[in-house]
């Protein structure tokens, strides 16, 4: 396999639907697996986690509950039994089976599993005569092991073809390999990605029509009569109402980035809204290419789950792809990246809420004043902060800080969370 099929893999590996948060979803997905074999009345379920799927999935909402938790998402999978959907397990959920989970509420147990990967859900069901356990690995929908009544039904341990063993590729690629690469593609190995831009354009939609989490992106639409109809503006509505539309339980899916439907709408809104605007919708998905894989890039080189809050790496991914619709020129793609890094590598990541689309407006309000700045050939240098002389060394050192010293940060935060919600 030549390395630009090796690419369209993990790009479709890491570039997948997903309804609602991440998180839940996937502990919906243990649920409805443990649900699917254990085949007798439930009389206890208990859910052992990381650290950060708990600070990801203990206040967001979940589609079609109305609810917030981790343990309406795990007993809305029990109920619905619909593995095969994958991250969209709660698609077809139903009223009757909303009433039929929250009668499950008091016989589900959570708890912190320590020393185990970021990404990690153990489920266990437990009826009269059977127990079932499930367990999702380092890939929110990587169902590593199955045992019913200690028998192994399903052992698959985590492989390169679905997680982060096969972005080692990107060890040895630069930043420039990547935008040479989405340069020359063959447009055809790329169409697929015009079911990212309608995808999250359909969350864009629907949060901008119904009030979803904090409706940042409808109250700029409401007061935009009173604003400048520029591009920076446009980008700002449209991305964050599909991130209000995700986090506050919008029963439609987003196409994510790295596990994350705000990542995912984050590399994709912006370039979207700024091919529109240029009349270059015939390069839209080359750009989205661009914006989606130099994120995959950065992400690669972090941890699964930290501290760092990734939409601010998505966002360097939707910059590269607007840069390259403006000027196909690698220098303004460099420039503006070390802007970013130096405008909001500070961002944290303090678990899945409504404030996720705060802190999606910070990063397209950066990506579009890091454009502008980088238009005149002006940017940050080794002289200022984190940033380095060249793109790819600015990526490394804000990816060290997020791997090494912001672990205790990530600690910390999550006790904060917890005590909030004991």
């Amino acid at each position: 396999m030549d390395i630009k099929d090796q690419i369209i893999q993990i790009l479709k590996q890491e570039v997948k639907p997903a309804l609602g948060c991440t998180e839940p979803a996937s502990i919906a997905l243990a649920c409805s697996v443990a649900s699917e074999n254990l085949e007798e009345e439930l009389c206890s379920l208990e859910l052992f986690v990381s650290g950060n799927i708990m600070k990801n999935a203990i206040a967001v909402s979940v589609p079609n509950t109305g609810m917030k938790g981790i343990k309406i998402a795990a007993a809305m999978g029990y109920v619905c039994q619909n593995s095969a959907l994958g991250l969209e397990v709660l698609k077809n959920a139903t009223k009757e089976q909303l009433e039929e989970a929250k009668k499950l509420l008091g016989i589900i147990k959570i708890s912190i599993e320590k020393n185990v990967p970021t990404v990690y859900i153990k489920a266990i069901a437990t009826s009269k005569n059977h127990q079932v356990c499930v367990l999702i690995t380092q890939s929110h929908c990587h169902v590593s092991l199955v045992q019913k009544d200690g028998k192994t039904l399903v052992e698959n341990p985590h492989t390169e073809d679905c997680t982060s063993a096969s972005l080692e590729i990107f060890s040895s690629l630069s930043l420039r390999d990547i935008y040479d690469l989405a340069c020359m593609i063959e447009e055809e190995k790329i169409a697929f990605l015009g079911e990212c831009a309608e995808m999250n354009q359909a969350l864009s939609l629907e949060g901008l029509r119904k009030d979803y989490g904090l409706k940042i992106g409808r109250t700029f639409q409401k007061y935009s009569k009173d604003l400048p109809k520029d591009l920076g503006s446009q980008i700002l509505i449209f991305t964050t109402a599909a991130s209000d539309a995700r986090m506050g339980g919008a029963p439609l899916p987003a196409m994510t980035n790295s596990g994350s439907g705000n990542q995912g709408i984050t590399a994709t809104m912006p370039v979207v809204i700024a091919a529109k605007h240029l009349g270059k919708e015939k390069d839209l998905n080359r750009a989205l290419f661009l914006s989606h894989l130099t994120a995959i890039y950065i992400h690669s080189k972090l941890p699964k789950l930290s501290a760092l809050c990734a939409v601010t790496t998505a966002g360097i991914g939707s910059y590269a792809g607007i840069a390259w619709l403006f000027t196909q020129n690698f220098d303004v793609v460099s420039r503006g990246i070390c802007n970013m890094i130096g405008d909001i590598s500070g961002i944290l990541c303090d678990g899945a809420s409504n404030g996720c689309s705060m802190k999606v407006s910070t990063t397209v309000q950066s990506v579009f004043k890091s454009l502008l700045i980088a238009l005149e050939q002006s940017s940050l240098n080794a002289q200022d902060g984190i940033v380095s002389d060249d793109a790819d060394k600015s990526i490394k050192n804000l990816c060290a800080i997020a791997s090494n010293s912001m672990l205790d940060v990530d600690q910390q935060i999550l006790e904060i969370m917890l005590a909030k919600n004991p």
